[in-house]
């Protein structure tokens, strides 16, 4: 192979790469900061196996090192003389085999990793309910005293909750100091699914317990809500004790805007056992911490609203409390577009495999008729 022809042949490959490895950049760096870069009616199913075209260049670029260094090499001039012009069919086509097989590659890999089409489905009406979950992440909620920790018991139930609520839209919101939506009101339960298993408590600043300010937000995605039941279920083991909404105003809104709110006291107790570490051995090491609770409080925001309020302090006491409550709501009709994906990977693969047909059909060619 000439130096030219080498040099078109890396591009050919590290381009190939390039494109690849940028598609796949802007598909994370869409799905980690939730902004809009490419077509959003185009996603991939698994983007890391763009990885293997990488690999295949390694291979590729090790293989042509180690032939480069054992090919005998003869120097003489460069006159004129010396240059034979190629300009036979063979010739011409030498080089046609490792493109068409390079392109086949790109396209293999791009099917696997499996580009899909994202479309909206036709707008249905289901019976369902509005719901919210309010979720503790203060540091309260790494108490033991119910297993593993309140915190992963909430995390079970409530995905466990999710997948049993098929028709209802849910949302999500977290609160320590401060109060976040995890996610809006949906039915896309992978979404739910995947939100809640990247929960940890060192995401947020759990020094405090703003109550008031994670049911105002809570409120906040359930504003445009048309549905005969909206509730909003308070997932907490402590006292509000931060925050610039106090618990009863954002009982009051609840009330004005036909929210119910559902309290749930995870823990009774004000002390509670909290792990602090591990010991050389492997052993946890637990100490004994103080966590007010106020049910008072929390009494008082479910009457206001109409709920009802639950103290729990296990986990079955927990996922009772999830069904009682869904169990007294009144189901309404609530508008449902989901969506629906097409997979494309037809149209990569096969042209792939067109590719990879015709470069043995010229191969054939070429060994047959030199």
């Amino acid at each position: 192979m000439s130096r030219s022809q080498g040099r078109l042949w890396a591009f050919a490959w590290f381009g190939t790469v390039a494109i690849v490895g940028f598609i796949v950049s802007l598909r994370y760096l869409e799905t980690r900061y939730q902004i809009l870069i490419i077509d959003p009616q185009l996603r991939f199913e698994r983007p890391w196996a763009g990885l293997l075209l990488l690999g295949a260049v390694l291979v590729w670029l090790a293989r042509a090192w180690v032939q480069r260094l054992s090919k005998p090499r003869l120097q003489f001039s460069r006159g004129v003389a010396l240059r034979v012009p190629q300009t036979s069919w063979r010739a011409r086509l030498g080089d046609l085999p490792n493109a068409l097989r390079t392109v086949a590659l790109a396209l293999l890999v791009i099917g696997l990793m499996g580009p899909q089409s994202i479309h909206a489905r036709d707008t249905a009406d289901i019976d369902g309910i509005e719901i919210v979950l309010t979720l503790d992440m203060s540091r309260s909620m790494e108490a033991a005293d119910i297993r593993p920790t309140r915190f992963r018991a909430t995390q079970a139930v409530v995905r466990d909750f999710i997948d049993r609520r098929p028709n209802d839209r849910i949302g999500a919101v977290v609160f320590g100091v401060e109060a976040y939506t995890l996610l809006p009101l949906t039915t896309d339960r992978e979404a739910l699914r995947t939100a809640l298993r990247g929960l940890a408590l060192d995401q947020i600043d759990g020094r405090g317990t703003a109550i008031g300010n994670a049911v105002g937000v809570g409120l906040n995605r359930l504003k445009r809500s048309h549905a005969k039941s909206k509730v909003l279920i308070l997932l907490t083991d402590g006292e509000s004790n931060t925050g610039n909404v106090s618990p009863s105003q954002a009982a009051d809104l609840a009330s004005a805007m036909g929210v119910k709110i559902f309290p749930i006291l995870m823990g009774v107790s004000d002390q509670a056992r909290v792990q602090k570490g591990v010991g050389i051995f492997g052993r946890a090491l637990w100490s004994q911490g103080n966590y007010p609770v106020n049910p008072e409080l929390l009494e008082e925001m479910a009457e206001k609203t109409g709920g009802e309020f639950f103290a729990v302090s296990d986990r079955e006491g927990l996922e009772r409390s999830f069904h009682q409550i869904l169990d007294q709501l009144e189901k309404s009709e609530i508008e449902d577009a989901g969506r629906m994906y097409t997979e494309l990977f037809p149209a990569f693969v096969g042209p792939a495999l067109l590719f990879l047909l015709i470069e043995a059909l010229v191969l054939l060619w070429l060994k047959r008729w030199p």
